[in-house]
């Protein structure tokens, strides 16, 4: 049978992978890094979210400008296969309230060692040190913990992830080779990031704390999810899905008090006794808790908000200031290969039998189970265009 390199050993790689194992393929996985799907494993630190559960409709608009052309990939491998595949993979899965899909564990190294394992019985071999160079003429260069390896695959899918945490190994340096041979690239942004705030020393005793039952605004996006003060700024998902407004310079903005409207709050503070202070008001009539309080005052302090303006300030509050984290931070990223680089089955057109998958592709999702959704799927669907490719 013929031969198929697959270069990354994160989720994508190893779909792939397991699709061109499935067609009877030989199959060698090259990872850069001393272990295989290290940024999944730190995903999963906090909990493994596979998935979202909700109807495919509800699914792809989370996919923004890629979802059109993300859809039939996605389509094949929606959220009802995705968990299906996991259980098949012996993994007992639960749906929180907010329809986020977890392995009952929670962790992400029991799902890893059953797949492995699956990969390893249908004949996938994994070397791990060994660093893809790029090309010389058709072949492919390594460089590996032994003596440098340069290999003619029959098919190639890259499987690279996009360029944040690069630690893991997601560090974006095949974006140059790819650039050489002539493929469409759009720069790299971050995606999914945390915010920097200079917090004045007022704000110390409240790092960690999480801000709930919020708002957040930011251009023409919005979020009901919670974050956390931080000694830098702010993070978590409530924030995430706002970073494309953000890096288009929108304003950031949150509503402390979402479920009361403006018209009722107005009248609770006109109700306020003279004798009760702001923060008395803002605890007692509110039920704000201390942190909620603490960013108040910061935030309306440096705005200057005129006296008498406090109602319309808890509902529209500027978080002034706040700039998105280094890139290298970010939980992922926007960019990579542009779409029109790549035909139908995601094979380059400028590098034909090379296939991409994963976030080497130009697109970006909120987390809340998007990203790995898209991730499988696409890689899932890179390795059966290169089985198409390998038939031919």
């Amino acid at each position: 049978m013929a031969h198929a390199v697959v270069i990354g050993a994160g989720p994508a790689g190893l779909m792939a992978a397991e699709q061109l194992a499935a067609a009877g393929h030989d199959v060698l996985v090259a990872e850069a890094k001393p272990s295989v799907a290290r940024k999944f494993l730190m995903a999963g630190k906090s909990g493994l979210n596979l998935t979202k559960d909700e109807p495919f409709a509800a699914l792809m608009p989370n996919y923004g400008g890629a979802a059109d052309w993300l859809r039939p990939m996605v389509a094949e491998f929606d959220a009802d296969a995705v968990q299906d595949w996991a259980r098949g993979l012996g993994q007992e899965l639960f749906t929180g309230s907010t329809g986020r899909v977890f392995p009952t564990v929670m962790k992400a190294s029991p799902l890893l060692r059953a797949w492995l394992r699956q990969l390893d019985e249908a004949g996938v071999q994994i070397r791990t040190r060994w660093r893809w160079l790029g090309w010389d003429g058709d072949a492919l260069r390594f460089d590996t913990s032994e003596v440098p390896q340069v290999i003619k695959p029959d098919a190639t899918v890259l499987a690279l992830g996009g360029a944040s945490w690069a630690r893991l190994g997601s560090d974006g340096q095949w974006a140059k080779m790819l650039a050489e041979k002539g493929v469409a690239l759009a720069s790299f942004e971050p995606a999914n990031s945390a915010l920097s705030v200079a917090w004045s020393p007022h704000m110390q005793p409240h790092f960690g704390k999480a801000l709930k039952s919020v708002r957040w605004m930011a251009g023409e996006l919005h979020s009901r999810g919670e974050a956390t003060i931080s000694a830098t700024g702010l993070e978590g998902g409530g924030l995430y899905s706002l970073t494309p407004a953000l890096r288009r310079g929108a304003d950031l903005n949150v509503d402390l008090v979402p479920d009361l409207g403006a018209k009722a709050l107005q009248a609770r503070f006109e109700a306020k006794s003279a004798k009760t202070t702001l923060s008395q008001w803002l605890k007692k009539a509110l039920k704000l808790p201390p942190q909620k309080i603490a960013l108040f005052h910061e935030m309306s302090k440096q705005a200057g908000a005129p006296q008498g303006h406090e109602a319309a300030s808890l509902k529209h509050l500027p978080i002034l200031g706040a700039q998105l984290r280094p890139m290298d931070e970010a939980i992922s990223t926007a960019g990579g290969i542009q779409r029109d680089a790549m035909d139908d089955h995601l094979m380059l057109t400028a590098k034909p039998g090379v296939f991409c998958a994963g976030e080497m592709l130009d697109w970006e999702a909120p987390t809340g189970g998007y990203l790995l959704t898209a991730c499988l799927a696409t890689g899932r669907w890179a390795g059966r265009g290169a089985v198409q490719w390998l038939a031919r």
